[in-house]
């Protein structure tokens, strides 16, 4: 069976999203800015519906186009959320204020391994979403693991980086570095101790972890 051919199919029987966020999509389009695979971020929000957080934590922003969908799906959700990029925070900013989620989405600027002492107020959360600088997975999760509150889930994006996690020859020597430390992070994810995980093949593959011995 073809999967590309699944995943059109799948795609043409998501509905059209509002005016504002075929806006976002096509600007992170243009501008070469990654943001969810459409499959992938309506797996995700199916998921945080049954689980229906009230305070979830995103580790990279870009620019705000998940943080929107998860305010659009959980609108009584708290949603605090990182970014480093500058102009893309701006993007963030504005996207968020054309939609008047500004009470409900609270943007935090600076790098996610140094602003720990302003996100520790804000928790515990019930979702921790890690979509930021893949090599850097493992140190995001050791250190926000911490804040997640009982029952929670800690979900991680990207974990199948367009397949090549499967590739045995990658040429490029940055690439294949880069793809060694997700094949890493999944390896240590799935072998975690405190956690059980399960990644799921849809979008670019998503990490889906819960403590375990938890009920919730």
């Amino acid at each position: 069976m073809d999967n590309q051919k699944l995943q059109l199919y799948i795609e043409e029987l998501i509905p059209k999203r509002t005016e504002l966020l075929t806006e976002i999509e096509q600007y992170a389009q243009e501008n070469e800015i990654p943001i969810m695979e459409i499959v992938g971020i309506e797996a995700l929000l199916q998921l945080l519906r049954i689980q229906n957080p009230q305070t979830i934590l995103e580790v990279g922003t870009a620019i705000g186009y998940s943080s929107l969908r998860m305010a659009y799906a959980l609108p009584d959700a708290k949603i605090i959320t990182i970014e480093r990029d500058e102009s893309r925070l701006q993007k963030a900013v504005e996207y968020i204020g054309k939609a008047a989620k500004q009470e409900q989405i609270i943007i935090i600027n600076g790098d996610a391994l140094e602003v720990e002492e302003q996100i520790k107020p804000h928790g515990p959360f019930d979702v921790i979403f890690i979509d930021a600088a893949k090599g850097q997975y493992q140190r995001f999760f050791d250190l926000y693991s911490q804040y997640l509150a009982d029952g929670g889930l800690i979900i991680t994006d990207n974990v199948l980086f367009k397949g090549l996690v499967a590739e045995a020859m990658i040429d490029s020597r940055s690439l294949r570095a880069l793809v060694r430390k997700i094949r890493n992070y999944n390896s240590w994810l799935m072998e975690h101790p405190d956690y059980h995980t399960v990644i799921i093949p849809v979008g670019d593959g998503i990490a889906i972890s819960k403590k375990r011995g938890e009920q919730g």
